[in-house]
């Protein structure tokens, strides 16, 4: 591990210097929001609104990987199990209560208390937590420190490079009022409150959030429009026609292939495509009677052809993914088509019947059919397809809309499940610890010490060399036990009308909507 010097973290301001105007616009998405308190949502529609309305205390600008201060002003690695921020002079909340690092710490604790299974604190905060007798995630004795109101000094329980990163992350790393939000329960959707440039100013559960801008931010991503709408759509359908039909000036998340190669021969709107790192997969119950035999989840990597899926379900829009790391990570492997090949029937029923598994497999299979949008269930179709067309296995598919579905998935219900991926932030380590350690965020009961060995040594160097070989070991690793199955990996795409600037500007591989980049002429 390299000093403290050369792991000081360098923080430049990035803003927005645009014009001023008072011109509203409405975003329309078929995304929905679990929750807008910070401690209990890990999913794009909740953080889309958490990104404008919270400050983190880093985070990363657009189109860049590296990390610039939000709330704080520095934040400096002291040596490799200390991490110590120091806050903005005069920061506070919407509501003008005052930000302090009391506020940042109160934060912290309360999203580890809370325990929320739909929440990313107990997840991704493991460098400061730990698990009691009673296996509940708990915060460690003397992990934060606050000496004064603008300082706060993280002691990781181990080395960690990337603890860094997952405070930009508003599910882990929001500043919440401590005088609003409730200790040990979360605050109700419509009266949270953030110190971000935009505050909440009305909230219905799908159907729309207003936001304004908020006249107390101080902070270096000033927005320039008054109001902005975000108009929740349950069909692809209705969010195609609201586009075409100017009821939204940007459509963003849960438009169909279909529609988007449509809408490209539209002149009244704009079709733009960034470089993007959303990823589909398919989750198994490891501790489940059927997912725990590795015999049958190679045997169904085996006959998975991710060809067929692009092309059949997606109309050639997404790309096939042989790695749960998509490319352009560093170490990224395929190793998935190094390890399994073309789809093969006859390869798939070797490895069955060396384990002696009876064939046809029962698998229960789930999906969700609004949150990722209509070509979720030609996805789910295909698969079906291909895993029945080998003779191999025998699929019961089942549908659940996302609110319940995140929660069952957890307690078993399925053998296999869908899930899509948006990055935390822009770090390999990302698309692996937080998959492979403890069951991962979706709790698929799937342990492997080497794997925990692995994280752990590419989360504590900052040696790049030696992170991307551990990267290419949990690939294979991951290639070879298949507690999951890559699918695909698709583009930042948003349709927008006439009169906007700025949508361009935020189409990068974090997936994160900066609202304060956009306007309306």
């Amino acid at each position: 591990m390299a000093g403290a010097a050369t792991l000081a973290l360098g923080l430049t301001a990035c803003g927005d210097d645009s014009s001023s105007s008072d011109g509203s616009w409405i975003l329309g998405t078929t995304d929905s929001v679990t929750a807008l308190d910070p401690a209990g949502s890990y999913d794009l529609g909740s953080s889309t609104l958490e990104y404008n309305l919270y400050q983190t205390l880093v985070t990363v600008p657009a189109g860049s990987t590296d990390i610039v201060g939000d709330a704080a002003e520095s934040c400096t690695y002291d040596d490799p199990q200390t991490f110590t921020c120091t806050l903005k002079e005069g920061l506070t909340f919407s509501n003008g209560n005052e930000l302090t690092s009391s506020d940042v710490k109160y934060s912290f604790e309360r999203a580890i208390t809370i325990q929320d299974p739909n929440g990313a604190a107990i997840y991704l905060l493991g460098s400061i937590t730990h698990k009691d007798a009673k296996d509940v995630v708990v915060l460690d004795d003397g992990a934060i420190e606050t000496p004064d109101d603008q300082t706060i000094t993280f002691h990781l329980n181990k080395p960690d490079t990337t603890f860094q990163y997952v405070l930009t992350y508003p599910g882990a790393g929001a500043i919440v009022d401590e005088e609003t939000f409730p200790a040990d329960t979360k605050l109700d959707d419509d009266k949270v409150v953030g110190s971000g440039p935009y505050k909440l100013s009305q909230y219905k559960a799908d159907d729309q959030a207003v936001l304004e801008l908020n006249e107390n931010y101080t902070g270096d991503n000033e927005g320039s429009t008054e109001q902005v709408f975000v108009k929740y759509y349950s069909e692809s359908s209705a969010l195609k026609l609201a586009v075409e039909n100017g009821e939204v000036d940007v459509a963003w998340r849960g438009l169909s292939p279909t529609d988007v190669n449509d809408l490209e021969s539209n002149d009244d709107v704009t079709v733009s495509s960034g470089e993007g790192s959303e990823i589909r997969y398919w989750v198994w119950n490891v501790a489940g009677q059927v997912g725990k035999q590795k015999a049958v989840r190679q045997a169904a990597a085996q006959v998975f052809d991710r060809e067929a899926i692009a092309s059949t379900a997606y109309d050639g829009t997404v790309d096939p993914l042989y790695s749960i790391v998509p490319p352009g990570y560093a170490g990224q492997a395929d190793t998935f088509e190094s390890t399994y090949g073309e789809p093969d029937a006859a390869k798939a029923k070797a490895l069955l019947d060396a384990a002696g598994v009876a064939t046809p497999v029962k698998l229960t299979v789930g999906w969700t059919p609004t949150h990722y949008g209509p070509n979720a269930e030609d996805e789910a179709n295909e698969l079906e397809r291909q895993l029945e067309e080998s003779g191999l296995f025998e699929v019961d598919l089942k549908s659940t809309e996302w609110e319940q579905y995140q929660t069952i998935y957890k307690e078993g219900a399925y053998d296999l499940w869908m899930l899509g991926w948006f990055p935390d932030y822009p770090d390999t380590d990302d698309y692996l610890s937080v998959f492979l350690v403890d069951g991962g965020f979706f709790q698929n009961g799937y342990s492997n010490p080497k794997a925990d060995q692995l994280v752990q040594q590419e989360q504590g160097t900052d040696d790049q060399a030696v992170r991307e070989d551990a990267f290419g070991q949990l690939q294979q690793i991951v290639a070879d036990d298949v507690p999951f199955i890559p699918s695909w990996v698709g583009k930042n795409t948003a349709v927008y009308g006439a009169g906007m600037e700025g949508v361009e500007d935020t189409l990068d591989p974090s997936f994160i909507f900066r609202f304060w980049l956009v306007d309306k002429s």
